[in-house]
């Protein structure tokens, strides 16, 4: 071997560290045991530690949906589903599991029925065209809610992405 070959290619560990203030979350991948995934955000960085586990890292203010299921001999343990915002330098945070140094949680959902509920909700938004992680926080934070209080959140559609968009480039 002469070291020339991708990091991930020579064992997984990467020469480089990540950014300055990059969130990093540490998923684990023992199939039907432990669970843990990333179901969409943008990756600025990755570090393989084994065949089961891996970091990867996230730009400050960008978002991210982090899935965490686990099982033991009688049936799942954990079910749960967080959508994050990783947060910037000298900015609060909620500490979040495997998530380092925490993060600004929109949506905290635990059960599986509520969890496949908000992947349905990710899915419609994709159909839309829309990357989930660029949707209005407001958005995730009102599926929360909804979803907390047991009932159907309203669907995103073009138009109020559109609208936040617009909102978005307009403010300060």
């Amino acid at each position: 071997m002469t070291g020339i070959a991708d990091p991930r290619v020579r064992g997984g560990h990467s020469q480089a560290g990540p950014a300055p203030f990059t969130t990093l979350v540490e998923l684990t991948w023992h199939e039907k045991r432990i669970e843990h995934w990333i179901r969409f955000g943008r990756e600025v960085h990755e570090q393989i530690l084994d065949r089961r586990r891996r970091v990867v890292g996230f730009a400050p203010n960008s978002l991210f949906a982090f899935i965490r299921w686990a099982s033991n001999d009688y049936g799942t343990i954990i079910s749960r589903i967080d959508i994050v915002r990783a947060i910037d330098r000298g900015e609060p945070y909620q500490t979040l599991p495997f998530v380092r140094p925490g993060g600004d949680i929109f949506l905290k959902i635990e059960g599986w029925p509520k969890v496949e509920r908000v992947l349905r909700i990710i899915d419609a938004i994709e159909a839309l065209g829309i990357d989930p992680a660029d949707v209005s926080p407001d958005h995730w934070r009102h599926v929360h809610n909804r979803l907390a209080a047991g009932h159907e959140p309203r669907a995103y559609t073009a138009q109020h992405h559109g609208a936040f968009l617009l909102r978005r480039r307009t403010a300060p």
